[in-house]
């Protein structure tokens, strides 16, 4: 997807004295260049975001692949983050052959499976916290601005990513993990041995919400964040 599923969060912040970066990965959204094959790319090319815009330290949110990525750059520039939040987080990130052979070949089937098994079951429905919004069909849009192997790309970093524990060892500053209690894409249960190893840590789950916790839950998601950073 890309920065605008922040847009309900993103937007407190900004009016209340912070200075907020929702950002756009390269090849996604606005952001021009190469596609980053690695989490871990991914991370180095946050700290030099965060070198052109003259900032030194930073609370970092991240959600799902972003999560990933926000763990790692807690790991490798331990002094560029004040705290963390990872929502809809898991490790190992697994990512269904399925779903996997789908995106690999452009077919549209691919986000039809994020779109059913990323939101719980009432967003199915309805609900969205702005009146004439569709969650699903939001998503699916989204989904469908990407260029070609954008998805395949991301969802290939995610399923790779095997540097998850040690990261959580060494990160230094205090986490948040943000977990939907009906997320069937990084269900709760698979952050266990992630919590465990983070030294400093704390969980809110989310009832009746899936994957898409900024979306589906805005007001609790910000409510978390607020408390963490």
């Amino acid at each position: 997807m890309n920065r605008t599923v922040w847009v309900l969060q993103t937007r407190y912040f900004a009016h209340h004295g912070r200075n907020v970066l929702a950002v756009d990965l390269p090849g996604h959204g606005r952001s021009e260049g190469p596609l980053l094959t690695s989490v871990g790319d991914m991370a180095d090319w946050l700290s030099r975001l965060m070198d052109a815009a003259d900032i030194e330290a930073a609370s970092v949110v991240g959600h799902s692949m972003g999560s990933l990525i926000a763990l790692e750059l807690c790991a490798r520039f331990p002094k560029r983050v004040v705290a963390a939040a990872l929502l809809s987080t898991a490790y190992p990130m697994v990512v269904s052959e399925e779903l996997l052979s789908s995106a690999k070949a452009n077919d549209h089937q691919a986000i039809d499976m994020i779109k059913v098994w990323g939101h719980g079951r009432g967003a199915h429905l309805g609900g969205h916290k702005a009146p004439g919004l569709w969650m699903t069909g939001g998503a699916e849009r989204l989904l469908e601005m990407a260029s070609d192997d954008v998805l395949y790309t991301d969802l290939c970093a995610c399923n790779g990513y095997r540097d998850g524990l040690d990261a959580a060892s060494r990160v230094r500053c205090p986490v948040l993990l943000v977990l939907g209690r009906e997320d069937r894409m990084t269900p709760p249960r698979a952050v266990r041995d992630l919590a465990d190893t983070i030294p400093s840590v704390r969980t809110v789950f989310l009832d009746a919400c899936g994957h898409m916790s900024m979306i589906e839950r805005p007001d609790q998601v910000l409510d978390a964040l607020r408390e963490a950073i």
